[in-house]
C-alpha cells in the first residue's frame, strides 16, 4: 500500500511562483501531479518515472512547470512559475508501479488527498 502527502498549496498572484511536495510512502515507480477544478475532469499536469527521472508534461504547463524527485527522501515536486488564474486547481498527487510516463489518469492507482492552488489576477 502506497500512501501520499501533498504540501505546498496556497494564494499566489499572477506571475508568481509555488513549489508542491508529495512524499510517498510505500513503492512507486511512477509519480505525477493531476489537477481539477469544480465541475471539470481531473487533467493531467506532470508526471516523472522514479529510476530514470524521465519526464512529461501538458501542453498548458511546458516551460513553466518543472516536475522533479529526490531519490533518498522519497518526494516529488512541482515547482510552478509563471502562475496564471486558469492554473488554480485542486492538485493531486499520484503514483503507480509503472515503468513508462504516462498521462493517463486510469494508470494511477494512488492518490492523494489534495492541496489547493489559487493564483488571483
Amino acid at each position: 500500500q502506497v500512501q501520499l502527502a501533498e504540501s505546498g498549496g496556497g494564494l499566489v498572484q499572477t506571475g508568481g511562483s509555488l513549489r508542491l511536495s508529495c512524499a510517498a510512502s510505500g513503492r512507486t515507480y511512477r509519480m505525477a501531479w493531476f489537477r481539477q477544478t469544480p465541475g471539470k475532469e481531473r487533467e493531467f499536469v506532470a508526471t516523472i518515472t522514479w529510476s530514470t527521472g524521465n519526464t512529461y508534461y501538458a501542453d498548458s504547463v511546458k516551460g513553466r512547470f518543472t516536475i522533479s524527485r529526490d531519490y533518498g527522501k522519497k518526494t516529488v515536486a512541482l515547482q510552478m512559475n509563471s502562475l496564471k488564474p486558469e492554473d488554480s486547481a485542486v492538485y493531486y498527487c499520484a503514483a503507480s508501479e509503472g515503468v513508462l510516463v504516462s498521462r493517463n489518469l486510469g494508470d494511477y492507482t494512488y492518490w492523494g488527498q489534495g492541496t489547493q492552488v489559487t493564483v488571483s489576477s
